[in-house]
């Protein structure tokens, strides 16, 4: 009886557990509707987190705001474009656009570029496993400022487009849009193309005639704050500047050594160079006008940095029937004069090689054949050598003419020495006797100067043509490890002022040779020239030269590119040499002077400048002895 009732007493016990574990579950069962809006907050979240993480994004369906709470915040901040604030791409995902030479990133944010990474090449030098990106950080910005017609003033920087990608055969296509609505919005178009640098760009308006005031221009604002990606930053911020072309062709740019601002009218294309590379803008429709500005953000070029340069461009943008309508480009890449010059653009003029004939020898003369040079698979550095013997032959014959010159002069200066004494006392005679004997002995003694000034375009051409080859960019050659930056051999461990605090050894060698090529030329040019009376005495200024010379040659050129100093270097020792040959077995004094004294038995026709120069000299003997007998 006893067992029985246990057992009812168990069934009972039971009973009431289970009851109550079910009435437990009953009441925590969510209702249809909640089980709704669960589902829709899991999607959400998922297409925030597929949109984060995807490198790609597909074509957003148009879903229409459920939260009419979310929409009228969004509305009562962005107005008709808070329509955009409610949509699923209303978040920071960005989309990645690439090919094999570029990779670019799009914030859904604002519609720009986020992050532009040159391929194939590393920061400061090589094997830093470093890419050189352009573009990280939030370092860029694309803004234009939106006039609505319910007098608000928006910046899309801060309001979210909605992206698309597709493809147009190989080209991948990105658009972004700016939404007021289902069919009103602001569209960013970017078009990449296989193995390109430049990219097609266009922005365009559609519906927004009643959204936006259409009655003045859109401001839109490019900024760039440049990372440094060389290793030296002194030489890098040097050729760092915003250039620009205006007016059909017409080109300038900032000052690169302080803050700068200008203006300009027309603009085709704006470019914010950063030395070895660079980020161009280029527009269809030339923009009427745009302001630039740049700081210099380097203050001591003896300091690590990450920037260099903040640039600034604002353009307004037009409205032509109501709509905004430009087809534009963007250029991120290598500052290659090839690469730049094959778009045929005009981009070309970036290159900072020299106005006048001093850029068409480097465009038409340097470039093509140190190109031809550089292609037969030899290292640059052996490139450079051959590129340099080239043009020291070329200049041979002027080299000779030079030294010809000096050796006449020098063998005169006996006799020019004598008329200087003897005609001590009248100054006007003694210069009338002195270019009757140059006449007669057929010297001319500017000849040793004219060979001189016809290098100059020469020199000038070099000095902007190795700070411009991108070829030479981490290229190694002996103890250099990167021919378009400085070759250091021993860190010094202070810092000399003008120098810096790293010891370059090709610049210690080209003031070595540069001090003999001086040693040579200018004694022999100090023997060759008189001293004239009431002129200081060049001799002692040139005898200072051969030593001042070189030295500012090696403050000059520790931090320039050793490519640069390999040449000089190279191309003086060949001069020397040439020199050595010419002094030795080519010209000999004996052999000029007598010459010079055969020259003197034969009558020489006077040309119309030295009959000239003669008659003003009598003349002005005549006024002189006038006056003196009055």
């Amino acid at each position: 009886m006893e067992e029985k009732k246990l057992d009812l007493n168990s069934i009972i016990g039971f009973v009431l557990i289970s009851g109550i574990l079910l009435w437990m579950l009953y009441a925590n069962t969510p209702t249809a509707e909640e089980l709704k809006a669960k589902e829709k907050k899991e999607l959400v979240e998922k297409q925030a987190k597929e949109a984060k993480s995807a490198k790609t994004v597909t074509a957003t369906t148009i879903v229409a705001p459920a939260d009419s709470t979310q929409t009228a915040a969004a509305q009562a901040q962005l107005g008709s474009f808070g329509y955009s604030a409610t949509l699923p791409s209303a978040t920071d995902a960005v989309t990645e656009i690439k090919n094999e030479v570029l990779s670019l990133k799009i914030s859904n944010k604002g519609g720009y570029i986020v992050d532009a990474t040159v391929l194939g090449f590393e920061q400061f030098e090589k094997n830093s496993k470093k890419a050189v990106q352009i573009i990280k950080d939030k370092n860029a910005s694309l803004d234009i400022t939106l006039q609505t017609a319910d007098n608000r003033t928006l910046h899309t920087k801060d309001m979210f487009f909605e992206p698309k990608l597709t493809t147009e055969g190989r080209n991948q296509v990105l658009t972004l849009q700016l939404k007021a609505g289902p069919d009103q919005f602001l569209e960013y178009r970017y078009v990449l193309k296989p193995n390109e640098y430049m990219l097609d760009f266009g922005i365009r308006s559609q519906g927004l005639e009643k959204v936006v005031n259409t009655s003045k221009p859109l401001d839109l604002e490019w900024q760039l704050k440049s990372y440094r990606n060389e290793k030296s930053i002194s030489y890098e911020n040097r050729y760092t500047e915003l250039i620009f072309e205006y007016e059909d062709g017409k080109d300038d740019y900032l000052n690169a050594a302080s803050d700068s601002e200008d203006e300009a009218v027309d603009v085709s294309y704006i470019a914010f160079k950063q030395h070895l590379f660079t980020s161009i803008l280029l527009t269809d429709t030339k923009f009427k006008t745009a302001k630039f500005k740049s700081d210099n953000l380097v203050e001591d070029e003896e300091k690590d940095t990450i920037f260099t340069k903040n640039f600034t461009a604002q353009i307004p943008l037009s409205f032509k029937n109501g709509a905004l309508n430009y087809n534009m480009n963007w250029y991120y890449g290598p500052s290659d004069y090839t690469i730049l010059n094959d778009y045929d653009r005009n981009l070309d003029e970036i290159m900072p090689l020299g106005w006048g004939i001093f850029g068409w020898i480097n465009r038409y003369i340097f470039i093509p054949v140190f190109g031809m040079i550089s292609g037969l698979g030899i290292s640059f550095g052996i490139a450079i050598i051959l590129f340099t013997v080239l043009v020291r032959i070329v200049m041979s014959p002027v080299t000779y003419k030079s030294y010809l010159s000096q050796a006449k002069m020098k063998v005169l200066r006996p006799e020019i020495a004598e008329l200087n004494e003897k005609f001590k006392d009248n100054p006007m005679k003694k210069q009338q006797e002195t270019m009757k004997l140059y006449s007669k002995a057929g010297v001319n003694p500017m000849a040793g100067c004219l060979p001189a000034l016809l290098q100059m375009p020469i020199f000038y051409a070099l000095f902007q043509f190795f700070p411009s080859m991108f070829d030479l960019r981490q290229k190694s050659f002996l103890w250099a490890d990167d021919l378009s930056s400085y070759d250091s051999i021993y860190q010094l461990p202070f810092h000399i002022p003008f120098y810096g605090s790293h010891v370059s050894l090709f610049p210690i060698l080209a003031s070595i040779a540069i001090f003999f090529y001086m040693k040579m030329t200018t004694g022999d040019q100090v023997m060759s020239q008189p001293t004239q009376e009431g002129m200081p005495d060049m001799g002692k200024i040139m005898k200072i030269m051969i030593y001042v010379s070189p030295i500012m040659m090696l403050f000059f050129f520790n931090n320039y590119a050793s490519g640069l100093s390999l040449y000089y270097f190279v191309s003086n020792s060949i001069t020397i040499g040439i020199m050595l040959v010419i002094k030795n077995y080519i010209v000999k004094e004996d052999k000029i002077h007598a010459q010079i004294q055969e020259n003197k038995t034969k009558e020489k026709k006077e040309s119309k400048f030295q009959k000239k120069m003669r008659e003003l000299m009598e003349q002005a003997e005549a006024q002189k002895a006038a006056q003196k007998k009055k």
